[in-house]
């Protein structure tokens, strides 16, 4: 493979692509299959999940039986290399103290990014999503609609490899015929919620759309279709989409995938992109800054070397960012020279502003028609299969809810293996006045174990003026590069949200018969709120729009200063939906890389 060192690179490539995620994995694949020489630096290390992964390793055979620790911040069978919440020598700061004031940052440093460490959920933003300025009066439009966005979802989960239904849903778009791969069976808890929260509640539990093969992708069809006029190309993915093999159903995506039945951005963007000949990938590389001439037009970049520690600089004809929104935007702003004395993008101070995430909370009870269920064969992908897109969406519309945004529910529970914890949590049932221990706690465990049902919620959040990031004027990480200080206050908008989304988790599990050990959190909605950042689901600080007084990017995710600095990853987005955002970066993503390839040709850039 072209991996190479610093001194290895070439003197100029036509695209720098700074980061290997779902962004930049997806512009480098498409650019490299169309023959630009592209280079990706990656701030971590290389990464193979063929041969990294332990997929059938049990709880047993980990120190500590496979818990957290600051270097496994996820547990030891996660998927994460030199990654967390907090990675040594690489600090940020918070500006407040105050409860639900501090945003917590995740990243990633390795080959794939964030593409190694998610759940794979795969949904589309819908029509309403694009433009809530317009319908809600909140928040900001995106300068692109639904239908432009649309044709790119398709190729987006050809390529990938999703599974899923098409229900008809208002604002939870279908796919196109053919698209899709089918879902796996629904398991005996989720069958349950389904019947009685149709029932009694009229909601449908549907099955959710997860990047992952539950078939063997079409290699016929897909490459012609996704390539119509390019023959190495679809060879190239044809070959690859053949390497991977449908899912086991036997292990958590989160741990990587070893079979390619799992989507990541080493697996399916760069292995067959590497094999064009056009991609260089320089591992290893903290970039520090866009550089530009004195006309103002982007040069290339310079980095960091963590290898020799030493400073070296490539040239590009573009430079795409694409290292995480939040990297991203540390990187525009510390690009600064004399024609971008506040970094590039960022003449009209918005370079950082605009930061949302999912308003996400959680409900569950114990199901007593789930008490002492045999063994049984509970297959199908573990994690995520059935959920509830938001289904209140006309008395959003008409202002009947309160609040602006809607939320989907994620629906847990089932007889997956055990944890470490597990066992400890049933003592409320019982009407021993003590906690249970010997041949009591196994009783407990045989009886209550796999009978606790969860619901998660996610939900949309607007854009406002009191979340955002900027440069810390103090604080460095260990190469002396100024780090992100971050303000967060979610808004009465979210807090009505929440209370919602509680009691609709709370009236779900009571269809269902369910034993609650509190009643749901609507009083103090803030106490069930998660934290700014710990659903990994930020997005923005670059966002795009129709006008360069108040955007950063626009439709191409061209920065408006820099025509050939484009930003690929979730910088962009305006907003936050109730969907998660991976599968809209990819979707973005490869737009934005058709559209450079052809400005590439013509040579306006």
């Amino acid at each position: 493979m072209p991996v190479i060192s610093p001194a290895e690179a070439q003197k100029k490539y036509d695209v720098v692509i700074v980061g290997s995620g779902a962004g930049g994995g997806q512009v480098a694949y498409l650019l490299a299959m169309e023959g630009a020489k592209v280079l990706v630096l990656e701030a971590g290390r290389m990464f193979d999940p063929m041969r990294e992964t332990a997929m059938f390793h049990t709880p047993n055979l980990a120190p500590l039986r496979g818990e957290s620790t600051p270097d496994k911040q996820y547990g030891f069978y996660d998927s994460s290399i030199a990654s967390g919440w907090e990675i040594p020598g690489e600090p940020y700061t918070n500006a407040s103290k105050e409860e639900k004031r501090e945003f917590a940052w995740w990243r990633q440093r390795m080959l794939g990014g964030r593409t190694n460490h998610w759940g794979r959920v795969s949904l589309r933003n819908g029509p309403h999503d694009f433009k809530t300025r317009t319908r809600q009066g909140v928040g900001l439009d995106w300068p692109i609609s639904y239908d432009d966005l649309a044709p790119f979802y398709d190729k987006a989960e050809m390529l990938a490899g999703i599974f899923g239904a098409n229900e008809g849903i208002e604002n939870s778009p279908d796919s196109s015929p053919g698209v899709l791969l089918p879902p796996p069976r629904f398991r005996a808890n989720e069958l349950y919620a389904r019947k009685h929260a149709k029932a009694k509640l009229g909601l449908d539990v549907v099955p959710i759309h997860r990047a992952i093969l539950t078939q063997m992708q079409d290699a016929e069809r897909i490459p012609k279709e996704l390539h119509p006029h390019n023959p190495k190309a679809q060879k190239l993915l044809a070959e690859n989409m053949r390497m991977r093999a449908r899912c086991f159903f036997a292990t958590d995506c989160h741990r990587g995938c070893a079979i390619g039945a799992a989507f990541d951005s080493g697996t399916v963007l760069l292995r067959p992109a590497l094999k064009s000949g056009n991609l260089d990938i320089l591992p290893n590389a903290m970039v520090r800054e866009i550089t530009v001439d004195d006309a103002g037009k982007a040069t290339g970049v310079a980095f960091i070397d963590k290898v020799d520690g030493k400073e070296h600089a490539v040239e590009g004809r573009v430079v795409v960012v694409a290292a995480s929104s939040q990297e991203s935007v540390r990187l525009l702003l510390n690009s600064k020279s004399n024609r971008f004395p506040d970094g590039i993008g960022n003449s009209n101070g918005l370079v950082g502003k605009y930061i949302t995430d999912s308003v996400s909370s959680s409900f569950s009870a114990q199901i007593p028609a789930f008490e002492s269920m045999p063994p049984h064969n509970a297959d199908g992908t573990v994690g995520q299969q059935a959920y509830l897109p938001f289904q209140f969406t006309k008395d959003l519309q008409a202002g009947k809810l309160g609040f602006s945004g809607g939320y989907k529910l994620l629906v847990g529970g089932g007889s997956s293996m055990p944890g470490m914890s597990s066992a400890t949590k049933f003592d409320w049932l019982s009407d021993r006045d003590h906690v249970a221990f010997g041949a009591e706690l196994k009783e407990d465990t045989r009886r209550y174990y796999s009978s606790i049902q969860g619901i998660g919620a996610q939900g949309a959040m607007a854009a406002n003026d009191d979340c955002f990031s900027e440069l810390d004027p103090e604080v460095k990480d260990q190469w002396g590069i100024p780090v992100l200080r971050f303000h967060w206050k979610f808004s009465d908008d979210e807090l009505k949200q929440v209370v919602h989304q509680q009691e609709t988790m709370a009236s779900i599990l009571e269809a269902m018969g369910a034993r609650f050990s509190r009643s749901p959190e609507t009083k103090n909605p803030l106490k069930a709120l998660k934290e700014g950042g710990s659903v990994i689901h930020e997005v923005g600080g670059a966002v795009m729009g129709a006008d360069p007084a108040k955007s950063v990017t626009n439709q191409w995710c061209q920065t408006w200063d820099v025509p050939n600095v484009i930003v690929a990853d979730g910088a962009p987005f305006p907003g936050t939906a109730d969907k998660n955002p991976t599968l809209t970066i990819l979707a973005l993503a490869w737009r934005t890389a058709e559209h450079l390839m052809g400005e590439l040709k013509k040579g306006n850039l």
